[in-house]
């Protein structure tokens, strides 16, 4: 291929796939599948690495990260960026509605918008190319977060169509709710902290030092405000339609409204909408529509005359704390957790709530014998958002978190830029060897079924076992008759778990049947911090038995798709430690698989290209069984719905959720016998 060939290709790439990232990120339209997608992109890549004089600054390719950023340089706004004054009640959307008739000595009309709960970002285009993007910050200045912006795929490289020379436009960086489950599980998978919520989550990812991790995150971002003139346009509402022409992207859910009752009629159906929306809102902004007049409105020092925020009423109810306890995960997390005096709230007893880490619990004040305020919110676990001072105990004294770990006494540690204390003592502190067990047995891990996380801690207080590889020493004599009583939570009833001769017989069955487990899934049951399901996936295919794993030095781990710094310097640790290969090399002992069978040849490509999820209970075949059908087939497991799915098939007891989310999304939902029919 030519110079010019070459990049007459790679223009046209560029222009198709920014065009077909329009159709599907800001449009909802795809016109092209995944598949398509993808080989088109990986031509551009390989493109662009034969003549990288010919890399353009809005390529595609950026979306998936560029080198990482030690730090992020702080710019001054061109415009400051303001804050909204709060309103929680209709009779402060009356007043503010009066001060603006005063002033102004008529009626206007307002723009009625949703308040996204997220992170405020400013982006600067210049020419058509998107040059910055600044965090609000103090709202003077804030911090360059381009490179991890343009990661964000709904938000445009390149403008379409007749764009001026310089446009800024505003806007909020969110992580969609589906994004956010599915971070917090894989979170939970590696032995992190699950984040408290999506803001949390979308300003944490935002700040990444690694725009390749951004890139994983799949922010998404509304836009909404143009803090300066443009040409022809007089309304609010206009720009908005203005720079949608541009390939911005702005909600559909925005009303001109022209008097008050329809601001308020607006304000309640979403008041109850907001449940049924894909992400967080936590109100209505409602701005003043003629532009004109914003202008003549003004600014007081820190907010705009011309708009005002409507919060939505979190349901709250206010408690005592009364003690405050410290929870050991797996990987030795440190959680601190509020016992409260119960409370009803959403129709569910309060007893606890989290306080997340030691940041948040200096920030709230928090202390033992305070009168607390508890929301539920949009989250399903409560928190505490604040402490009602005035009734603060005279004897009362600021919590230290704790610096030894209570189960096992050992100092705690806090790694710089994380939020979490941790406990070093990861393979004698009884609350993370218990939770490396259970770990290791989960479904998702070695599927030992026949034990559970009560079982595990009969075994592990009887001395039976202490580490993953003591499972495989167990005899049936050594179980049989063990048993433990147990108190109900309110301590009216006792009951009794035992092992009798067919509780025996399963766990010790189940054990040697998890032998034949492949080694990707043993590589995740291990346990290595960081090492999730995918991950582990990734290392064992690449390295593909644990003896080259054991030995990768971290330089080549590094190299390894999805393996960042973080990944690799854990796993070179773990393998670094004597204790931790002994357990290995039992496991080898007692005939696990550690190492990757070569996969036989694919029978068919008739589902090439297509995302399944699978869920529920089948009658002819296990979900794993289904699972390699489908990648044997040519198609892709994917763990949960969104509109990129293809297909779910559902066997009995499907989650009502999935369910719900397929039909609204309109993801063909297939039986068993459908499966089967279309890879005959």
């Amino acid at each position: 291929m030519t110079k010019e060939e070459a990049k007459a290709r790679i223009d046209a790439l560029c222009d198709e796939l920014q065009d077909h990232n329009y159709a599907y990120y800001v449009l909802a339209q795809p016109k092209i599948s995944d598949y398509e997608f993808d080989q088109k992109l990986k031509e551009l890549e390989k493109l662009e690495a034969e003549f990288p004089e010919f890399l353009r600054p809005d390529s595609p390719t950026h979306r998936v990260g560029g080198e990482p950023t030690k730090d992020f340089q702080t710019i001054t706004h061109r415009y400051p960026m303001l804050s909204l004054s709060n309103s929680y009640s209709l009779d402060e959307i009356r007043e503010f509605d009066a001060r603006v008739q005063k002033a102004i000595g008529h009626p206007v009309d307002y723009v009625c918008e949703l308040k996204y709960d997220g992170l405020s970002i400013s982006l600067s285009y210049e020419n058509g190319l998107l040059t910055r993007a600044v965090t609000r910050g103090d709202g003077v200045q804030g911090d360059d977060v381009t490179q991890n912006v343009r990661t964000i795929k709904s938000i445009p490289l390149r403008l379409r169509g007749n764009y001026p020379m310089h446009l800024e436009v505003r806007g909020e960086v969110y992580l969609p709710h589906a994004a956010f489950e599915a971070m917090n599980a894989e979170r939970e998978e590696i032995g992190e902290n699950p984040f408290a919520n999506p803001r949390n989550a979308a300003a944490g990812s935002l700040k990444m030092q690694d725009p390749k991790e951004v890139a994983k995150r799949q922010l998404d971002a509304f836009l909404y405000s143009i803090p300066h003139e443009l040409p022809d346009v007089s309304t609010h509402y206009e720009s908005l339609k203005y720079v949608r022409q541009l390939g911005i992207k702005i909600s559909n859910n925005i009303a001109v409204c022209k008097n008050l009752d329809q601001v308020f009629e607006f304000i309640k159906d979403w008041d109850t909408g907001r449940k049924e929306l894909p992400f967080d809102i936590d109100g209505i902004v409602i701005k003043v529509n003629d532009l004109q007049v914003q202008q003549q409105l003004g600014f007081t020092a820190k907010t705009p005359r011309w708009a005002i925020a409507y919060k939505f009423k979190a349901e709250r109810v206010e408690t005592i704390l009364e003690s405050i306890a410290y929870q050991v995960g797996r990987t030795g997390a440190i959680t601190p957790v509020a016992n409260l005096k119960p409370v009803q709230l959403a129709g569910t007893t309060v007893k606890r709530a989290s306080l997340h880490n030691a940041d948040v619990m200096a920030q709230l004040d928090v202390r033992v014998g305070d009168s607390v305020y508890v929301e539920k919110g949009g989250e399903i676990i409560p928190k505490i958002v604040g402490v009602n001072t005035d009734l603060r105990p005279v004897n009362s004294v600021p919590t230290e978190f704790i610096k030894t770990c209570p189960e096992c006494g050992t100092t705690l540690i806090r790694t710089e830029g994380e939020a979490a204390h941790y406990c070093p003592n990861e393979d004698n502190c009884p609350p993370q060897i218990k939770g490396k067990l259970e770990h290791f047995i989960s479904r998702k891990a070695m599927d030992i079924n026949s034990l559970g996380e009560g079982k595990i801690e009969m075994l592990f207080d009887n001395q039976l076992i202490s580490n993953i590889a003591d499972l495989y020493d167990l005899t049936y004599d050594q179980i049989f008759g063990l048993e433990k009583s147990i108190a109900s939570e309110d301590g009216k009833k006792i009951k009794k778990l035992s092992f009798k001769e067919k509780t025996a017989h399963n766990i010790i069955s189940g054990i040697e049947a998890s032998k034949e487990i492949p080694f990707p899934r043993v590589l995740y049951a291990i346990g290595i911090r960081f090492v999730g399901e995918t991950v582990a996936k990734k290392l064992a295919q690449y390295f593909k038995n644990i003896d080259a794993l054991m030995s990768a030095p971290f330089e080549e781990l590094v190299t390894v798709e999805e393996i960042g710094e973080k990944i690799a310097e854990s796993v070179t640790q773990f393998f670094q430690q004597d204790k931790h290969i002994q357990i290995i090399n039992r496991l080898k002992e007692r005939g696990l698989r550690m190492e990757i069978k070569t996969e036989s040849a694919p029978v068919s490509q008739k589902l090439e290209n297509k995302a399944f999820v699978v869920s529920g209970v089948f009658e002819r075949h296990s979900r794993d069984e289904l699972k390699s059908l489908i990648e044997k087939n040519g198609g892709r497991n994917v763990s949960s719905i969104s509109a990129k799915t293809d297909f779910v098939l559902a066997g009995s007891n499907m989650g009502p959720s999935k369910k719900q989310t397929a039909e609204k999304l309109g993801v063909p939902i297939l039986s068993e016998e459908d499966f089967e029919k279309m890879i005959e």
